[in-house]
């Protein structure tokens, strides 16, 4: 079959990869419909090391089950399925707990021995746990774009907004106007946020941010855009950060927005480890710091209904479309903010 690997930065390529093949009983085989590139994607395509052997890429992924495992119960070839970013069995104590991410015998797409996702198909392990069935529509329906949100950008907005406890009549700032903070932004709506501050410059983007429920946007950064949010909510801050970016700047942006007693909710992939958590950033004011990779798995079904029956349209965050062998341009695309968020399909 056809796959995405990455060589080392900026090195992508369309290569020759084995078909996927059923290795254990509860495996899956799964023929991708609709996949897409990351904003994490391109974390390593920044500062990958050259790999000779490349390692396959993405995790984002709508498909249709070719073949099952002996032990598989509630899938059968011919379903449509979504899948989370992370694989999970669904059984164990932390995905009865509904934190997917964490499952003792889950994992990662791109693991060594687990396929990427920018691919013709794809091994699933433990398909009763990991996919999720659509109802109703098939592989060639126009749904398919929202849907592919729940593999990922959905469900990780809607964890940032959860997390933080976002209610009805909340203040909350989103920091980053990518895919996950337009989704935040959205989330924060649906579960009744009453003002939605959007921190982004781009202005397509934060456009499509007030139409999913942003009340202002701060386009400025640094000091200023800190003072500017602060003027917007009386000097005091906001009660709720969300901050879906994933580098240090943000999260010091998020600290010093955040009102005294608040949450700041981080689902951006950090890319540092060092950060202020002492008595003048986070513990001096009483801050709650939340967030974490976020158990899709746990929200898909949650969040599917209106995606079906049409009262949000996610998959707005896709503005480009490409096949499999576009997909090394589509990074480069992506990475020069000439694209939101490419959608590959097949």
């Amino acid at each position: 079959m056809k796959a995405i690997y990455m060589f080392g930065a900026g090195d992508v390529r369309l290569v020759d990869a084995p078909d996927p093949v059923v290795h254990d009983t509860t495996d899956a085989i799964v023929r991708i419909v609709r996949a897409c590139v990351c904003g994490s994607d391109l974390h390593p395509f920044h500062s990958m090391p050259s790999t000779p052997g490349g390692v396959s890429m993405g995790h984002e992924f709508i498909g249709v089950v070719e073949e099952v495992g002996s032990d598989v119960r509630t899938l059968a070839p011919g379903d449509l399925v979504i899948s989370p970013f992370a694989f999970s069995d669904g059984t164990c104590e932390f995905c009865r707990e509904g934190l997917y991410t964490s499952c003792i015998h889950g994992g990662f797409w791109d693991m060594p021995g687990i396929g990427g996702a920018q691919a013709e198909g794809i091994r699933v392990p433990f398909a009763d746990g990991t996919l999720v069935k659509v109802p109703g529509i098939d592989e060639k329906s126009p749904l398919l774009t929202s849907l592919l949100t729940l593999s990922d950008v959905y469900g990780t907005g809607w964890h940032a907004a959860s997390r933080a406890g976002v209610t009805a009549g909340d203040t909350v700032a989103v920091i980053g106007d990518g895919a996950v903070g337009l989704m935040a932004v959205l989330s924060a709506k649906q579960l009744g946020a009453e003002r939605i501050i959007l921190m982004g410059r781009h202005q397509a983007r934060t456009d499509l941010g007030r139409e999913f429920g942003a009340t202002d946007v701060v386009a400025e950064r640094g000091d200023e855009g800190i003072n500017k949010v602060r003027e917007l909510t009386g000097g005091h801050g906001v009660r709720k950060v969300l901050e879906a970016v994933g580098h240090l700047p943000a999260y010091e942006q998020a600290y010093r927005i955040v009102r005294p007693g608040g949450v700041i909710s981080r689902v951006g992939v950090p890319q540092y480890e060092d950060a202020p958590i002492g008595f003048g950033s986070l513990f001096g004011a009483n801050i709650t710091l939340t967030g974490g990779p976020a158990p899709v798995r746990a929200y898909i079904e949650r969040l599917m209904p209106a995606i079906l029956d049409g009262t949000v349209n996610p998959g707005r965050v896709f503005d480009r479309t490409v096949t499999l062998d576009a997909v090394p341009e589509a990074y480069r695309a992506m990475d020069d903010r000439e694209a939101l968020k490419v959608m590959i399909a097949f």
